[in-house]
């Protein structure tokens, strides 16, 4: 440690440590300040975009837009193509045809 006293060190790093410390707290403030700035300007420019925005289109109303033509649902497929056979008359075409039930 060289020719100073213990106590005098520690003296000097103390008022180093206060040193720094006031600094960080000045240059937060500042940034703070910085920011607040920006986004004091960010607001201002979208107030001024959005009655931009609100004037063109009170000037130039959009055009309606027409809505689709509904589609009608397809009707479901048949596998014969005709209308649904019953049960009963299935049975009686498979024995016609020679089938075994």
């Amino acid at each position: 440690m060289g020719d100073r006293p213990l106590t005098d060190s520690s003296r000097t790093d103390r008022a180093n440590a206060q040193f720094r410390k006031l600094q960080r707290l000045e240059d937060g403030k500042k940034a703070m300040s910085e920011h607040e700035a920006q986004q004091a300007a960010v607001r201002a420019k979208t107030a001024r975009l959005r009655a931009l925005r609100l004037a063109h289109e009170a000037a130039n109303p959009p055009e309606p837009v027409a809505p689709k033509p509904v589609r009608k649902k397809a009707a479901p497929k048949s596998t014969k193509g005709g209308p649904a056979a019953t049960l009963s008359s299935w049975l009686k075409d498979q024995q016609k045809g020679g089938h075994r039930t």
